[in-house]
């Protein structure tokens, strides 16, 4: 057996087990909007007192989570705007975000490039499509009004020849106006200590962006479309990722 062969398959088993190791210990229920809620005193508490630890530690979670494509990455956001606000949360998670999603645009390129084809073998065709028509502009619309949830671009994308650094920098370019409104809304989530704060000006608006900014960035760009005489990259009403 080869030592590339070797290697992939220690890569694979080692991404499987960590996946299987998750699922079997419970581990989703930390990414519940319910535990975070409950254990918010006790994270402020830890992050006054240890701050880049807390930062270090929270950023070497989310890059893990978003790697290996596992839920949570939502909730998680929303728990940073409670916990750093919005300057610094918004900075921490667009660079964790973006290099978990380069971690797993590169382990579906080089890793599980048989797996990634098989799977979203359909998606990856779209993909395609547009990357050759449009480069990195087709990535940069994905990231913005994503027609595909986030995991499933960073391995669809692992299967093109995009350049790494170029999917670094338009995912993270591209993915910081959703994040800036996710932090936001977070940060304002974690302010409820009462029903009342339920109707705050600014939680009602926090949502109120969270629902309209979709909405909000496909007229956007399909009025630049029409304008430049770009093709639109899909039909399919965009979803936000969970």
């Amino acid at each position: 057996m080869k030592g590339g062969t070797l290697r992939k398959i220690i890569l694979v088993a080692a991404l499987v087990a960590l996946v299987v190791l998750f699922k079997a210990f419970g581990l989703e229920q930390y990414f519940s909007l319910s535990y975070l809620k409950a254990s918010r005193d006790t994270f402020a508490q830890l992050y006054a007192q240890h701050r880049v630890a807390v930062i270090a530690a929270y950023m070497l979670i989310y890059i893990a989570v978003t790697a290996l494509s596992l839920p949570g990455a939502t909730v998680l956001t929303l728990a940073g705007g409670a916990l750093f606000g919005l300057a610094a949360g918004t900075v921490i998670i667009s660079f964790a975000s973006t290099i978990g999603a380069t971690l797993a645009c590169l382990v579906a390129r080089f890793v599980l490039r048989d797996w990634v084809q098989k799977r979203f073998g359909d998606k990856l065709a779209a993909i395609n499509r547009g990357i050759k028509r449009e480069g990195a502009f087709y990535l940069f619309t994905l990231r913005l009004i994503p027609a595909f949830p986030f995991f499933v671009i960073n391995l669809a994308m692992g299967l093109t020849r995009m350049p790494l650094r170029t999917f670094y920098w338009v995912s993270q370019l591209g993915m910081l106006p959703g994040t800036l409104v996710y932090v936001n809304a977070g940060k304002e989530l974690g302010r409820i200590d009462s029903l009342a704060d339920i109707l705050s000006p600014g939680l009602l608006m926090s949502f109120a962006l969270l629902g309209l900014f979709p909405i909000s960035v496909k007229k956007i760009m399909g009025w630049y479309r029409r304008r430049t005489g770009r093709v639109a990259p899909v039909k399919d009403t965009p979803k936000r990722p969970k």
